[in-house]
């Protein structure tokens, strides 16, 4: 016979302490570390724990007994439910605070590498609409709140496009307003939702792997530039296209703003489509971005921060510690469309930048073509693979490497190569200071860090960017 499983506690009048890793906070029990979302330091909660181990416990708030005197209203009316902005709740000076503390805590306790003092973090000059993407997914089964859960009521309409709901993989929250981006994103999306549903398009059904609208994706750009993608799934194009095409003629007129309108059609078991053909219905099949003078080539597989005014803040910290002086060869790692090697260009005898995705290369190049630099190098290929002691032979030893690897950090091979390649210094700008300081522990032994900046990228979340400078040693 099974054994009984024991009921997780419940716990009263706990005092949230502060705020701990992934954006979660913090309280103490009995010796048990209890990590709680949505709560801030100060709050006073019963809580709900939904999992046990031995040395901690993760909860959900069912009651605030009493509001800590940091907390503030949430804006939004799906906070709690779509999974972003977890931080709305915390006024934006104490989240950049807290971001702070974080990326300090984790270069000491994950890092143990000697630091400077660590540079005030750089906050975002606007908190809302300060994203350029957006991705949305569609769903025939809707995500139901607990109220409509409880309500009883059978809802015939059951469709939806907006989030996914974290750890439900098949179930879409419909979203009204997002904050995020120009309110450009929330004209098009219900737009979209009201032509569909009054015009009988199928929504997608990620279990049956059928339905006409699978998702969207929204690019704006500081050129006033608007790109929409629309994915579909056509498992008969010859009957479904009409349809399709009668949406997108639908969208071009009403929004004329959208100056490269793009659709794929993706009947593959997931969302990703950068395997998949590109169909131009509509003007171009990229938009530009511009940073100082230059402009820079954005297609829709292209990687490019998603927040233009901080990308520029970040690239200014990454070129500031870099110091080139016009001599210098520099690696540019993980360049994607070559945003930072372009920017630095002018300021250095050569670049060399290295990117995983062909698409994203091609890009650069056209970035550093239409800019008229002509002193870079770009090339594709899995970084761990391609950066090797003989690729140094061929295109010289850097004096300065400028790396922003993906949230995994560096590959161990890639560090063995700079380590290798010996330059004088390293600019390692990360989105995770959790494995930036792992990395940072691995180039102690030649390296000493004499800089670090933190970046507030993603206000309303618990992510940062962290820019760090690195000296070789004195040998």
């Amino acid at each position: 016979m099974a054994r009984k499983k024991k009921p997780l506690p419940f716990l009263e009048n706990i005092t949230i302490e502060d705020v701990a890793a992934e954006g979660k906070a913090v309280a103490h029990v009995d010796g048990l570390a209890v990590f709680v979302p949505y709560a801030v330091p100060g709050d006073v909660v019963d809580l709900q724990v939904r999992r046990k181990k031995n040395k901690f416990a993760e909860a959900e708030i069912v009651r605030i007994v009493q509001p800590s005197p940091e907390r503030t209203a949430p804006f939004c009316q799906h906070f709690g439910m779509c999974g972003g902005c977890k931080w709305q709740c915390l006024p934006y000076e104490r989240q950049i605070h807290y971001k702070q503390q974080q990326v300090e805590q984790q270069l000491r306790r994950i890092g143990k590498v000697e630091l400077p003092e660590i540079s005030p973090i750089l906050g975002s000059k606007h908190t809302r609409a300060y994203r350029n993407k957006l991705e949305f997914g569609f769903s025939n089964k809707r995500w139901l709140t607990l109220e409509e859960v409880q309500s009883g009521v059978v809802f015939e309409d059951m469709n939806a496009v907006g989030f996914h709901i974290p750890g439900a993989f098949d179930k879409i929250l419909d979203i009204e307003e997002c904050h995020l981006m120009d309110d450009i994103n929330n004209r098009i999306r219900n737009e979209i939702r009201r032509y569909a549903k009054e015009n009988g398009l199928t929504f997608y059904d990620v279990r049956g792997g059928e339905g006409l609208l699978r998702g969207i994706m929204l690019r704006t750009s500081a050129t006033g530039e608007v790109m929409l993608l629309i994915q579909f799934c056509m498992h008969d194009v010859a009957a479904q296209m009409p349809a399709a095409q009668a949406l997108m003629a639908h969208l071009h007129t009403t929004f004329p703003e959208i100056s490269s309108l793009l659709y794929v059609n993706n009947t593959k078991c997931n969302d990703t489509f950068a395997d998949l053909e590109v169909h131009t219905f509509h003007g171009n099949d990229y938009i530009y971005e511009v940073m100082e003078d230059l402009k820079f080539k954005v297609g829709p597989k292209s990687f490019y921060q998603t927040n233009t005014e901080q990308a520029y803040e970040l690239y200014k910290v990454a070129r500031r510690l870099a110091d080139l002086h016009g001599d210098e060869l520099v690696y540019d790692l993980y360049t994607g469309t070559g945003t930072i090697a372009n920017f630095v260009a002018r300021g250095a005898r050569h670049v060399v930048g290295i990117e995983y995705v062909p698409e994203a290369i091609e890009d650069a190049k056209v970035n550093a073509s239409i800019n008229g630099i002509g002193n870079t190098t770009f090339l594709a290929g899995d970084m761990k693979d391609i950066l090797n002691q003989e690729f140094i032979a061929q295109y010289g030893r850097p004096d300065v490497v400028i790396t922003d690897p993906p949230r995994a950090g560096m590959h161990n091979d890639v560090i063995e190569t700079l380590l290798f390649a010996a330059p004088k210094r390293i600019v390692y700008v990360s989105c995770n200071p959790a494995t930036q300081a792992r990395d940072l522990a691995l180039l102690d032994a030649q390296y000493k860090v004499t800089a670090v900046q933190p970046v507030d990228m993603f206000p309303h979340t618990h992510h940062v960017e962290n820019v760090v400078r690195l000296d070789r040693r004195e040998q």
